[in-house]
């Protein structure tokens, strides 16, 4: 095995590696929770629009945990627990990208803060650096 994957396992197993990853995971689960709430709940309800908010926020953390868990438990050797990751993973990526959007903090509020922070970021001005003298 390769001397970063043998860190890897080392920290996975180690706890305050155990400790990160099962807060990860917690995070995933509650991201899931969401989603299927937002599945079952009745369009334009205010349990819909808190359920897809909360998914939508934390999809993109969700996919980057569980990408930590996978490379883990891989480098561990665990291919029973990188195949369930690997499915969680795609599971939540395929919500993500193909879910519906139209109730959700994001296309309001979130367009709106996008418009606000590019309109700063052009008043600013490109960063020039300082000549060297």
């Amino acid at each position: 095995m390769n001397s970063g994957l043998q860190a890897v396992a080392a920290f996975g197993h180690s706890l305050p590696g155990l400790v990160l990853l099962s807060l990860g995971q917690s995070l995933v689960v509650v991201c899931v929770c969401a989603d299927l709430v937002r599945a079952v709940s009745v369009p334009r309800s205010r349990g819909r629009y808190l359920a897809n908010t909360a998914f939508r926020t934390l999809a993109l953390p969700s996919i980057a945990i569980m990408a930590v868990v996978v490379l883990v438990h891989a480098a561990s050797g665990a291919w029973e627990q990188v195949a369930g990751g690997v499915f969680v993973l795609v599971s939540v990526i395929f919500r993500w990208h193909h879910g519906p959007d139209e109730d959700s903090w994001w296309t309001g509020k979130g367009t709106a803060l996008r418009r606000w922070a590019r309109r700063k970021l052009a008043a600013a001005g490109p960063l020039v650096a300082p000549a060297a003298a």
